[in-house]
C-alpha cells in the first residue's frame, strides 16, 4: 500500500511539473508575441496629439478677421511731382505720407486708388489732361504699408499701351501688393485670382465706366477693364465658390458731384445680387455717402474723394480714410461673412499757400486753425454727407 502511494505521488509530482513548464513556455510565447507586435494592438488607439486633434477640429463656432483701411484718389499733378523732386533727379513722395503711414501701416490691407497712370519716364511725366506719373508714386504708397491697388480709371490710357505695359511691370514686380484694373495679355485678364488674410479667402476686381474717351486697341481690352454688367458677372462666377469676400473698386459716378447717380446705384444693386460684399468708389474727387444695400449683404462706398492731389476748393482737397472689419464666422453647417463697424476720418491735402510747395496730407484730427481756417465746419459738412444714408456710421479711426 506505502509503494503504491508514493509511486501515485511521484506520478502527481511530474504531472505537476510538466503542467508547469507548459504554462511558462505558454506565458513566455504569448508575453514575446505581445510585445514583438505592439505596434499592431497600438495601431488601433488614438494617441493623446491626435485626440486633441479631432477635439479641436469639433470646436465651433471658428472666428476669423481681417481689418481694412482704404483711401482714395493719388492724382498726381505736376505741381505735385515737381514737390518731390530732389536733386539727383529722383522722386520721394514718402514725406508727403508722414502723417498717413503711422495709421496705415498698421492694418492688415491698406487700399488705394492710383488715380494717374505709372507710364515710365521714357514717356515723359506729364500733367492733366493726359497724366503720366513716377514710379515712386508707388513706392511711397507701398513703404505706407499700402497693398491693395485699384489701377482701372479714366487715365489708364493716358500714354497708350507702353504707359500701360510699363504700369503692370511696376506692378507685378512689387511682392505681397494686390492689385488689378490691368494686364498685359488676355491671358493675364482671365486668370483666377484668390488671396487670403488671417485665414479669409477673399478676391478683388477694379473696374471704371469712364474713359476720357481714349479706349482700348481692339483686342487689347485687357489694358484697362473697363465694366460691363457681362464681363463682372463672368469674373465673379468664376470665383465667388472659392472665396469668402468679393471686394469691387469701381471708377464711377459724376466728377465733383457729392450725389449719388442712377447708374451708381443701379451697378451696386447688381453687383450685390452676384454676391460682392465690399464695393469702393472712386471718380467723383469729392465724398459721398456710405451705406449698406441688399438687407446689409453689401456695403457700398460711394466716393472717397481725393487721397492726394492739386486741385482747386477745399471739397476736392478733403477725402476719406475709411476702416472695415471683414469677419467670418464657421458653424458646423454654415459660414458666415460680413463686412462690420465702417469707421470714417476724414483727410486734407495741404501746401504751402501760393507756392505750390510741402505738400502733406493730414488727417482731420490733426488739422489745426493755421493749416485749414474753420476745419470743423468742413468737418461737419462732408460728415453729413458720408453719414446721410447710413446714420449709424462712425467716425474716428480705431487706429488712428
Amino acid at each position: 500500500m506505502v509503494k503504491k502511494k508514493v509511486r501515485r505521488l511521484k506520478m502527481a509530482g511530474k504531472i505537476m511539473v510538466t503542467c508547469s513548464i507548459l504554462l511558462l513556455v505558454s506565458f513566455l510565447v504569448a508575453g514575446y508575441y505581445c510585445f514583438s507586435n505592439f505596434s499592431l494592438f497600438s495601431s488601433n488607439h488614438i494617441s493623446e496629439k491626435e485626440i486633441n486633434t479631432v477635439t479641436e477640429k469639433e470646436k465651433y463656432p471658428k472666428k476669423y478677421s481681417f481689418d481694412l483701411l482704404m483711401v482714395g484718389d493719388a492724382l498726381i499733378h505736376s505741381a505735385i511731382y515737381e514737390d518731390a523732386l530732389l536733386s539727383d533727379g529722383s522722386y520721394d513722395f514718402k514725406p508727403m505720407l508722414e502723417y498717413i503711414k503711422p495709421i496705415s501701416s498698421k492694418y492688415d490691407l491698406a487700399y488705394y486708388n492710383q488715380e494717374t497712370i505709372l507710364g515710365g519716364e521714357d514717356l515723359g511725366y506729364s500733367n492733366y489732361p493726359r497724366f503720366n506719373s513716377p514710379d515712386e508714386v508707388g513706392d511711397a504708397f507701398i513703404d505706407a504699408g499700402f497693398n491693395l491697388v485699384s489701377l482701372a480709371t479714366n487715365h489708364t490710357m493716358d500714354k497708350g499701351e507702353a504707359g500701360v505695359l510699363h504700369s503692370v511691370h511696376y506692378w507685378s514686380s512689387q511682392k505681397d501688393v494686390v492689385w488689378d484694373g490691368q494686364r498685359s495679355s488676355q491671358e493675364e485678364r482671365d486668370k483666377v485670382r484668390i488671396y487670403e488674410c488671417n485665414g479669409i479667402k477673399y478676391a478683388f476686381f477694379s473696374y471704371t465706366t469712364w474713359t476720357n474717351g481714349l479706349e482700348t486697341p481692339v483686342g487689347k481690352e485687357y489694358l484697362n477693364n473697363v465694366y460691363s454688367p457681362e464681363k463682372a458677372k463672368n469674373d465673379i462666377e468664376k470665383v465667388k465658390d472659392k472665396v469668402d469676400v468679393i471686394i469691387v473698386a469701381m471708377h464711377w459716378g459724376e466728377e465733383y458731384s457729392t450725389d449719388v447717380s442712377q447708374e451708381q446705384e443701379m451697378i451696386a444693386n447688381y453687383l450685390s445680387s452676384l454676391g460682392v460684399n465690399l464695393i469702393i468708389g472712386s471718380h467723383p474727387h469729392v465724398v459721398e455717402p456710405v451705406e449698406y444695400i441688399n438687407d446689409g449683404k453689401t456695403l457700398v462706398i460711394y466716393s472717397l474723394g481725393n487721397f492726394i492731389s492739386d486741385q482747386v476748393g477745399i471739397e476736392r482737397l478733403t477725402g476719406l480714410m475709411m476702416e472695415v472689419t471683414i469677419n467670418k464666422v464657421e458653424t458646423e453647417n454654415s459660414t458666415v461673412v460680413t463686412v462690420d463697424n465702417p469707421k470714417v476720418e476724414f483727410i486734407y491735402t495741404d501746401s504751402s499757400y501760393g507756392r505750390k510747395r510741402n505738400f502733406k496730407v493730414y488727417p482731420y484730427s490733426q488739422l489745426t486753425e493755421s493749416i485749414l481756417p474753420n476745419y470743423m465746419n468742413y468737418y461737419n459738412q462732408y460728415k453729413n454727407i458720408v453719414s446721410s444714408r447710413y446714420p449709424k456710421l462712425s467716425f474716428g479711426l480705431s487706429r488712428s
